[in-house]
């Protein structure tokens, strides 16, 4: 979670892309950023704070309001739980699959962890080497992994 600029508010650093990308004015970008923060959970006023004011979960949902400011149709999440204890951990797998869900996103999620994949996504492809070596149902794959390294993923977490 070390993309957020200490030096910058959230709310400033929410708002560039909107500002760059969707052609927004000033006003209409604070607008959308307060719509982001509390689409994430997070007060609208938050957008003040510098990210070391935050807690890791707060940080986490930032990022998250930020990869939806420019309203994607794929969201790439890389290891988006890595570094939260696990009540944060599931707080933020919970607001992924509903975000997902109520705007219909595609979701990429890079993870070492095979049991988080397993219960939040519909496939998974396990790669070893640089090479897609085993991919299937989430399920499937988590609980009767047939390639090595897939296995020793699957037994590295608690089923």
């Amino acid at each position: 979670m070390h993309s957020l600029n200490a030096v910058h508010r959230i709310g400033d650093q929410i708002a560039e892309p909107i500002l760059l990308h969707k052609k927004a004015t000033p006003a209409g970008a604070r607008k959308k950023t307060g719509e982001l923060l509390e689409h994430v959970g997070l007060p609208a006023a938050r957008a003040n704070a510098y990210p070391h004011e935050l807690s890791g979960g707060q940080r986490q949902r930032v990022m998250i309001a930020m990869a939806l400011a420019c309203d994607p149709r794929l969201v790439i999440a890389d290891e988006p739980t890595t570094a939260l204890d696990v009540m944060i951990q599931a707080q933020i797998l919970r607001l992924i699959e509903q975000l997902v869900a109520e705007q219909e996103l595609g979701l990429i999620m890079i993870s070492h962890d095979l049991a988080v994949l397993a219960d939040t996504c519909d496939r998974l492809a396990v790669m070893y080497a640089g090479r897609v070596v085993e991919e299937g149902p989430a399920r499937q794959v988590y609980e009767a992994a047939r390639h090595p390294y897939g296995k020793a993923l699957s037994a590295a977490f608690p089923r």
